[in-house]
């Protein structure tokens, strides 16, 4: 059965403090300096925060939902991304979770904005996002294992550009499920996107091109 504290969004608090890290704070640390500050936009229940902790990085975690928050061992700052402002630069800015390909043009310009406001000069935003073959390649009843929890994507329905579906997350006889919706981006609309907020493209960081940096400019 569903179960749980679920965010505004309808994340589930349960699923979020039960997946692994995976290869993301891997794939942040080998791309930044060791010991680089970050600011991490939408940490959820600290699944990547506590990993890069480990790795040697002062983390200072954002969210908008507490009870994700009360999770996280880290300094935390409860808030919409596109209302951050913090005061303060940082090494490293991160926007994980394919944030950017929010179906809404103006969240993402504000999710961008925010980012280019806390970047420390010489200092770089790491982005993950799908790209846009990752758009053609999805199907109902794909997904995986991570860790002890089961993930399957369902109901998959495209509209030009925009992709929804619903994920459901399994582990052992409990189950959660979340409604999404995303944008495909091409590379054009997405440096248009960076140069919009002042950032610009820097370079891949995964052979798949699921994470990229960029720059202030």
């Amino acid at each position: 059965m569903e179960q749980g504290t679920f965010t505004a969004d309808g994340c589930s608090v349960e699923v979020y403090r039960l997946l692994p890290p995976g290869d993301e704070p891997g794939i942040v640390h080998a791309a930044v300096p060791a010991g680089a500050s970050i600011l991490e936009l939408g940490s959820g229940a600290g699944r990547v925060t506590h990993a890069l902790l480990e790795l040697g990085h002062p983390v200072v975690a954002v969210d908008d939902s507490p009870e994700m928050l009360a999770h996280v061992r880290a300094g935390t700052v409860c808030s919409k991304i596109e209302d951050l402002r913090l005061g303060r630069l940082f090494d490293v800015v991160l926007l994980g979770s394919h944030l950017v390909n929010t179906a809404s043009e103006a969240d993402r310009a504000a999710f961008l904005a925010t980012a280019r406001a806390h970047v420390a000069p010489g200092g770089r935003v790491l982005v993950e996002w799908h790209p846009p073959e990752w758009f053609d390649s999805v199907r109902d009843g794909q997904g995986g294992r991570l860790g002890e929890v089961d993930v399957r994507l369902g109901q998959v329905v495209r509209d030009g550009d925009l992709l929804s579906a619903v994920v459901r997350y399994s582990a052992g006889t409990r189950w959660w499920s979340q409604a999404f919706t995303c944008r495909r981006l091409d590379l054009q609309a997405l440096k248009a996107a960076l140069t919009s907020a002042d950032l610009a493209f820097e370079r891949w960081h995964t052979e798949d091109r699921t994470w990229f940096s960029a720059s202030p400019e």
